[in-house]
């Protein structure tokens, strides 16, 4: 059974970014912490039979932490057997999440010698996008998220806003990113690659009816193309 909490439905692969404990139903930030400790401790089995039961979570990292570690993170940190790794990334591990100090998985294994994980964590990604234009995308979608919840009191003290990587990885794929405050969030998406990359993100509060706001981001900006729908 899913866990309850007090979010919308995930939409297809969720965007982890309320990073405070408060908005969360006690048994979901259980199940959380009970993943945290179990890949801190390296205990492969517990993160494995965890994930089993709840595999919405391979991405997440502890509800209130400060180090983002994900089970991948702490996998290339500690070592983990290479079984164990190629398990996280078949349930949906993100080799290309960053953690808070900006490492990917591979970075931390590099730094920790772990070099038999290194082949199983470097990504081949599945969509072409320069990483200086991933960057200007990423820093451009930024802006119109802060710019649509800046009214909202305290919520940007609790984002972690969403990191563009992952959609890279993946070739087709749409995210969700719940707000607190919002009763709405974000769906974003990779719509072009290439040469030419662009996100779509579409954000709406469902309380409030023509809310609804479409924008397409490139690395040369923002550009708001619908509103009034939802």
């Amino acid at each position: 059974m899913a866990l309850s909490r007090t979010r919308d439905a995930v939409r297809e692969l969720e965007w982890f970014g309320d990073v405070q404990r408060d908005g969360y139903n006690p048994s979901y930030v259980e199940a959380r912490d009970a993943l945290a400790d179990a890949a801190k401790a390296y205990d492969w089995s517990a993160v494995l039979l965890l994930l089993e039961r709840e595999p919405a979570l391979v991405n997440s990292w502890r509800v209130g932490g400060t180090s983002w570690y994900t089970p991948l993170h702490q996998a290339a940190h500690g070592g983990a057997p290479p079984e164990v790794v190629e398990r996280l990334i078949s349930l949906g591990a993100w080799r290309t999440l960053r953690n808070a100090k900006g490492q990917l998985a591979v970075d931390i294994a590099q730094e920790h010698g772990r070099r038999q994980l290194l082949p199983l964590l470097e990504t081949s990604p599945a969509r072409s996008v320069h990483a200086r234009a991933l960057e200007r995308m990423q820093g451009h979608f930024h802006e119109v998220i802060r710019g649509r919840v800046a009214a909202i009191e305290g919520v940007l003290a609790r984002l972690r806003l969403p990191d563009l990587g992952p959609l890279t990885e993946l070739p087709s794929a749409k995210f969700w990113f719940s707000v607190p405050g919002m009763f709405g969030g974000f769906a974003f998406w990779l719509a072009a690659d290439g040469e030419r990359p662009m996100l779509v993100s579409e954000n709406w509060c469902r309380v409030v009816d023509g809310s609804g706001e479409r924008h397409e981001v490139t690395p040369e900006g923002a550009r708001l193309i619908e509103r009034g729908f939802v």
